[in-house]
């Protein structure tokens, strides 16, 4: 509920003109009533046509009173609603920007979908529905109750007798069904994860001949929840069922004691519809408040799940000295500054045993090429994301521009890095809008020559140009050509460090070698990391690490680690005739 009332607050305006609308209409509907009641009693009765004119109208202007405020209300209610729905959104996403890899894993991607439009909708819905059913719930049954015993208090007793009797049905029935709308919301959460599992690894499913498999899983999933749903609707329907056994009971026993009560001339025969009015209304909205209630533990729960991604506390956190990454640079004997320096650092994941990566040490200097190579599992694509603070190291120090990257801002550091990631992903739009994604005030010019270093120039054979359509995640490009797109996307920025983490991997040979000539004088001044499974890549990469279980068993250049180095020795062998070969230029 904290939570909840966190979001309103800046809402407090619109909120109090909400419930002064929604207290206007419920006025105006309990008012009807008590002057339909009098203008009969008095009016007709006695054959006075001015009263019946004076009441007819004050029936009328209590009428629209609570029309304009229910249709006023519903529309308040809702603009409320989808505000506080919105900026949950929001401070979810905000958030989630701010999570390390861990953090991220902690949730799970299908996890975080529900929470961020499943469970917003459950919220959005319950906040409309609280409004205009459960919050008026006590004026309406105060007030009735009250102009019921005004009329005559034996039948205002027997209204706060049925009252009491619901209230009791309604609050037993909600505290048995929080544990099942609890129970939902993680099979939503599950039936997420299996159903995305099955979507995106359909092909795999299909090549190994899996989809009986699959089904069984899905349907054991759908079933989990379909049975916990039953449950819930048979809930209701009890609830429905008993609630308007309920109104029909005190019908009767509304009309059945005020007969005798206008038999013993204590009320008139017309103030019985107006009791009877004020029994259905009490008796209507407390069945609707109860059939809301019971969505409210499971309003509650997706409170809780949003407020465990709000409330989380970022594993990487910012530091404060933006500016500190210009300062006290080093340089080597040749005047080339040190861009990024890994110095004794090492990392371990939390929930590992070992150290990924272990006294690394190595700079990466301005106007160089560093390489990476390992083999598979050694720690490469790690030692990029330490630089661009996706993890912080657990011993050592990282630097940027002679500051260390836990003193910097993330933005600051990130900024002034360009990044290829190992998984060429496009987001969906088109091929200018993804090239812009580096630079947004790239002009046609720039994004033209980022396409021709990245060797992209099958852009120019599409259709549209630069209005070709990207789908998501690249797919209708091969995996060349998405990576080709990503090397261009990372060009379009101007950076201190370029990181190419396995970038290269699905060009050929022929293609890699003239991307790589071509980087030479775009990078001209700036460093450049290269992450690469194959030797033709790195062979004139300035400085080579070799990485063999996250330990730095190599560090020089191609010549000097064919001589000293025998992991990068048994590398070359197996990629390259007698350990040397041509870099394919």
């Amino acid at each position: 509920m904290r939570l909840l009332l966190r979001f309103l607050r800046p809402h407090k305006k619109l909120v109090a003109i909400t419930l002064l609308v929604v207290l206007l209409d419920n006025t105006g509907t309990l008012l009807v009533p008590t002057m339909l009641a009098n203008m009969v009693n008095t009016g007709i009765a006695t054959g006075d046509f001015n009263h019946i004119v004076q009441g007819g109208a004050l029936m009328l202007g209590a009428s629209m009173l609570a029309s304009g405020g229910a249709i006023t209300g519903t529309y308040l209610a809702a603009r409320l609603a989808s505000n506080v729905a919105r900026d949950i959104r929001d401070a979810i996403y905000e958030r989630s920007l701010a999570f390390s890899n861990s953090d991220f894993e902690h949730f799970g991607t299908g996890s975080m979908i529900t929470r961020s439009l499943n469970d917003m909708n459950v919220v959005q819905q319950s906040i409309i529905a609280t409004i205009q059913m459960v919050l008026p719930l006590p004026f309406l049954c105060i007030v009735g109750i009250f102009m019921a015993c005004l009329i005559d208090w034996q039948m205002g007793m027997l209204l706060a007798a049925v009252t009491a009797v619901v209230m009791v049905i309604a609050v037993v029935t909600i505290v048995n069904a929080a544990p099942i709308f609890m129970r939902l919301q993680k099979l939503i959460d599950r039936m997420n994860v299996v159903l995305r599992e099955s979507i995106i690894g359909v092909r795999v499913i299909r090549a190994f001949t899996k989809e009986r498999h699959e089904e069984r899983r899905l349907d054991e999933v759908f079933s989990d929840y379909a049975s916990s749903a039953i449950k819930v609707n048979m809930m209701f329907a009890g609830v429905d069922a008993a609630s308007f056994f309920l109104m029909n009971i005190a019908e009767v026993a509304v009309l059945w004691l005020g007969g005798n009560r206008v038999g013993a001339h204590a009320m008139e025969i017309a103030s019985i519809s107006a009791v009877l009015e004020y029994a259905m209304l009490i008796l209507f909205y407390i069945m609707a408040a109860q059939m809301v209630a019971l969505t409210l533990p499971r309003a509650k729960a997706c409170l809780d799940r949003a407020s465990e991604v709000i409330d989380l506390v970022p594993e990487i956190r910012d530091g404060t000295d933006a500016a500190g990454a210009v300062k006290g640079a080093a340089a080597d004997a040749r005047g080339n500054e040190a861009v990024a320096a890994f110095d004794h650092a090492t990392f371990k994941f939390s929930d590992a045993d070992e150290d990924t990566l272990h006294d690394l040490t190595f700079t990466c200097r301005r106007g160089q090429t560093t390489a990476i190579i390992g083999s598979t599992g050694s720690g490469k694509s790690t030692v990029a994301k330490l630089l661009l603070r996706f993890h912080d190291v657990t011993d050592g120090s990282v630097s940027f521009c002679g500051a260390d990257v836990r003193a910097m801002t993330q933005e600051s550091l990130r900024d002034r890095i360009a990044y290829v990631p190992q998984k060429a992903w496009l987001f969906s739009g088109t091929v200018a809008s993804s090239l812009r994604f580096g630079n947004e005030g790239a002009t046609e010019d720039e994004m033209r020559h980022a396409l021709e270093v990245a060797q992209a120039g099958f852009v120019d054979e599409l259709p549209d140009g630069l209005q070709a359509r990207v789908a998501q995640g690249g797919t209708n490009f091969s995996g060349g050509q998405r990576q080709r797109l990503s090397i261009a996307r990372a060009l379009m920025k101007h950076a201190d460090l370029y990181i190419f983490d396995d970038s290269f991997s699905a060009l050929d040979f022929k293609t890699d070698a003239a991307l790589r000539r071509a980087l030479v004088d775009e990078t001209r001044d700036a460093a450049v990391l290269i992450i690469a499974q194959r030797i033709s890549t790195i062979l004139h990469a300035d400085q080579i690490v070799v990485l063999k279980d996250g330990v730095v068993v190599g560090l020089g250049a191609h010549e000097e680690l064919m001589r000293d180095c025998a992991v990068y020795r048994a590398i070359a062998d197996s990629q390259m005739k007698g350990g040397a070969g041509d870099d394919q230029r």
